[in-house]
């Protein structure tokens, strides 16, 4: 198929622009948010997003599934929510005398996972699973998800009462991390002179049908990414192995998913090739849940973002991309 050509970039580029713009109608003044999760999208991964309540997670999510023309479901994570109520059940049909699978609300193309952390490891076990493996097994039945499939969850901070922390090694299933956080004056104010639209998510129509979003996750996928640029990748994550305050670093699935991300968003700028700004720029939304910190970190406050940065500034990118 060969390397992506400079006009299939600019359209990339183009269409990108235009995804943006119609999420920003729900997301007001989150832009390099809002990139990032379309970039999660047409990678083919799936978004956690972590922060307060009530800084426009949900919409984020919502309005992300409404511009995709396809079906998108929403669970509710309580802590009563049992695996079955996630990935669906078999039932005994009376009438035709066999078992019937009623499919749950994981069989969607985008699927709202609301405050993950409030569920037992049980269930959510069972989403991490599907999400990975793209398929549920019930009563020794596997049942394969609609391609493409992203999983958009939110959490509270683990700081929030009567939450189940994610394992760490769970946690790479989920390509970028990222948070929204509070808005800006302005932008706060224009919500607010807005205060009568209850739902703003409702007003994003779809502009992209799913099987649209597969063909350009595959035309981001031939982004030429130069030898140069994997060997910076693999520098990086050597230093985080051994990187002070870190207990495990980056793993080779960290590896695969920083390149895959940079070529997406190579692609979303105009460009057929990735750069190593395009590295740099993802490295936090793609490692800051990979890595994880020694106690004494934690018990000083170091956060991952300041050993990443740290990480970025000791290794020296390459110069400039080969001709």
């Amino acid at each position: 198929m060969g390397d992506m050509t400079p006009e299939q970039a600019s359209w990339f580029a183009d269409t990108f622009g235009r995804l943006v713009a119609n999420v920003e109608q729900a997301v007001v003044g989150k832009t390099h948010v809002v990139r990032l999760a379309l970039t999660c999208l047409l990678s083919e991964g799936h978004l956690l997003l972590e922060d307060f309540p009530g800084t426009g997670k949900t919409s984020l999510a919502k309005s992300l599934a409404n511009t995709v023309q396809g079906t998108n479901s929403r669970i509710q994570f309580t802590p009563d929510l049992l695996p079955t109520d996630v990935t669906g059940v078999t039932v005994y049909d009376q009438r035709s005398g066999s078992f019937e699978f009623h499919p749950g609300p994981v069989f969607a193309t985008i699927v709202l996972a609301d405050e993950i952390n409030r569920a037992s490891p049980k269930t959510q076990s069972a989403l991490l699973e599907v999400m990975e493996e793209g398929h549920v097994t019930v009563d020794g039945v596997r049942h394969a998800v609609s391609l493409p499939f992203m999983v958009v969850a939110t959490q509270n901070p683990i700081e929030q009462a009567g939450t189940y922390r994610l394992p760490e090694a769970q946690l790479d299933r989920f390509l970028m991390k990222t948070s929204l956080g509070y808005p800006d004056r302005d932008s706060t104010v224009q919500l607010l002179a807005d205060a009568a639209n209850r739902d703003r998510s409702a007003a994003v129509t779809s502009l992209i049908t799913a099987k649209a979003v597969g063909e350009m996750a595959e035309l981001a996928d031939r982004v030429h990414v130069e030898e140069a640029v994997l060997g910076y990748v693999a520098r990086i994550a050597e230093e985080t192995r051994r990187a002070r305050h870190v207990r495990l670093g980056m793993s080779v699935r960290g590896c695969l998913a920083l390149v895959r991300a940079s070529k997406t968003w190579a692609a979303a700028d105009g460009r057929p090739y990735v750069v190593p700004d395009d590295v740099k720029e993802l490295a936090v939304p793609v490692l800051s849940h990979r890595l994880l910190l020694d106690t004494e970190a934690e018990f000083n406050g170091v956060a991952v973002e300041d050993v990443i940065a740290q990480v970025l500034a000791d290794v020296k990118p390459p110069a400039e991309r080969a001709a």
